[in-house]
């Protein structure tokens, strides 16, 4: 019998004190079930629970973090650094105002503001909302410009096959190619069947939300099971590979970093 098969007084803890623990941090990757990221706060929020998934103190180039937005709550003045962002909404229904303009983002409702943008996050609804932030410093090179603000959704984006392999297909939320970007995310899609057809190894970084379904996920020189919600931070040169299981498709939100040359 599993611990979450009891049904305690409530007050009390499922048995279980060793701990049943799917989490995992090493040298070049981490898994992070939802349910053992703490909560943090931030006095540039009201009302928002922040739970880091990511930041360079794990080993990342970047920081990511679910912010469990209460209503009326969320940014308490308009945010403007030298960071990038891109914002996912994972549920509910979130305010963004960018350039004086304010934007209703539905759940798979997307946004990526350039370094220097202003902007504030708000929940202006009567139920919380979980909004997914990245961000990190924009890698700036010769003769492109940053890119402008995004705002759009899941639904607008056209799904690809990049290599014909039945099952799989590929959602690029930002403009695939475009050298201004230095990051990209995309939503991998996998039907019953389909894997990785090669043990990737490559010199790109990852953050990975797993947004449905479950699967055995290749990390380094182990096997782990993954569903709905976890995160994996893969590092540079981390082997990996992906397979789903269960009785439906599995898909996941992918942040990579690209177009630009390493840093001595």
């Amino acid at each position: 019998m599993h611990p979450r098969d009891f049904t305690p007084r409530p007050g009390r803890l499922p048995p279980g004190a060793y701990g049943h623990n799917r989490g995992v941090v090493k040298r070049n990757y981490a898994i992070m079930p939802p349910e053992g990221i703490m909560d943090s706060y931030l006095p540039t929020l009201e009302k928002t629970i922040v739970r880091f998934q990511a930041a360079p103190a794990l080993g990342a180039r970047f920081a990511q973090a679910v912010l469990e937005i209460s209503p009326g709550g969320g940014t308490i003045k308009p945010v403007s650094d030298d960071l990038e962002r891109f914002f996912y909404v994972l549920g509910g229904t979130a305010s963004l105002t960018v350039g004086g303009r304010t934007e209703t983002l539905q759940p798979e409702g997307y946004a990526f503001l350039p370094p220097r943008t202003a902007y504030a996050l708000r929940n202006e609804t009567g139920d919380p909302i979980r909004v997914l932030e990245f961000k990190k410093p924009y890698q700036m090179v010769d003769d492109f410009s940053a890119p402008e603000p995004i705002v759009s959704h899941r639904s607008a984006v056209e799904k690809v096959n990049h290599n014909g392999t039945e099952g799989r297909t590929w959602e690029h939320l930002l403009p695939y190619g475009d050298m201004r970007f230095d990051i990209e995310f995309n939503i991998l899609s996998f039907a019953p069947g389909a894997y990785f057809p090669d043990v990737e190894t490559h010199v790109n970084e990852h953050g990975l939300v797993m947004l449905e379904g479950q699967g055995m996920y290749l990390l380094g020189e182990d096997w782990h099971e993954v569903w709905q919600d976890d995160f994996i931070w893969m590092g540079p040169y981390c082997p990996q590979l992906f397979y789903p299981t269960g009785w439906g498709p599995s898909a996941y939100l992918l942040y990579k970093d690209v177009n630009r040359d390493v840093v001595f």
